[in-house]
């Protein structure tokens, strides 16, 4: 069944860059009615300046501490009423960082956890009740980090996987009364999250390990990637794995739920390899 992505109102969580800001730009260019949150408000702004030169979207912009439950439910009330009621809540919000478990702070930890995972909880708390009525869409975004661990990112796999957990549980009580619950796994895309992020370890040695990542890992532009997922949407998928490499692992993972670390490291190796063989 295909539910288009057209005279909606919809919520967009983190649109004030990457994944965020292309929904923004592909769903106001349908003509939806768009609520743009963001706890950055120069960028969130910015968003919402191309989104009106390039549409005629009626947006409303939100800077909003989506870890912050009292803000999430108090700005939640001002949108719907402001509506008159919402359709699609898409909570996109992220940050990661780096570094060995040991080595990060509980606080810092914590600070992961509460953008990544609680945010998801407060807003779809908040919005529960209006998407009931109108049968519409929660779509949290987890993470290929959702389904497999990675050395130096136990906070952001930790929040990814508590998203993943918390979608699957959420979908079988919002089924029966009519919402879509979507659970968004991306693999590498094209944002800035790498350069943003906080190193916890060896911090001396950042702008090279974010060339790095950039170089190998975030193939798929952010514009691609809000392309699937709004696709998936439409669809009303319930798992939307977005990119080659979401796609490659979760099917590891799957066939090998206790070894795929080991075939991971080996995937690894022969690529390094590979690549050192190809520019020598």
């Amino acid at each position: 069944m295909i539910n288009a992505m057209v005279n909606k109102t919809i919520l967009i969580t983190g649109a004030a860059s990457g994944i965020g800001r292309e929904l923004a730009l592909q769903l106001g260019s349908r003509g939806n009615r768009l609520i743009l949150v963001d706890v950055n408000d120069v960028p969130l702004y910015e968003t919402a300046m191309v989104v009106q030169e390039t549409s005629d979207a009626q947006t409303m912009i939100a800077v909003v501490d989506v870890a912050n439950e009292v803000e999430m439910t108090e700005f939640a009330l001002t949108a719907i009423k402001a509506f008159g009621g919402i359709d699609v809540v898409i909570n996109n919000a992220g940050i990661t960082r780096f570094g060995d478990f040991t080595s990060t702070s509980p606080e810092a930890f914590r600070n992961v956890m509460d953008v990544n995972f609680w945010s998801v909880v407060y807003s779809s708390r908040a919005f529960i009740d209006a998407l009931c009525l109108s049968k519409g869409s929660l779509v949290n975004v987890s993470s290929l980090f959702g389904f497999i661990g990675i050395a130096g990112q136990a906070h952001y796999c930790a929040s990814k996987f508590a998203v993943r957990g918390f979608t699957e549980a959420l979908r079988s009580e919002l089924t029966p009364r009519g919402v879509h619950v979507a659970c968004v796994h991306p693999g590498g895309v094209r944002t800035s999250i790498a350069s943003n992020a906080s190193f916890d370890q060896s911090p001396e040695l950042k702008d090279d390990l974010v060339k790095q990542i950039e170089k190998t890992a975030l193939k798929l532009t952010a514009g691609d990637a809000a392309r699937i997922i709004i696709r998936g949407i439409e669809r009303r998928q319930l798992r939307i794995l977005v990119g080659r490499d979401a796609k490659v692992l979760d099917l590891v993972q799957r066939c090998f739920p206790v070894s795929y670390p080991k075939i991971l490291g080996l995937l690894m190796r022969k690529t390094s390899a590979l690549r050192k063989k190809v520019s020598a």
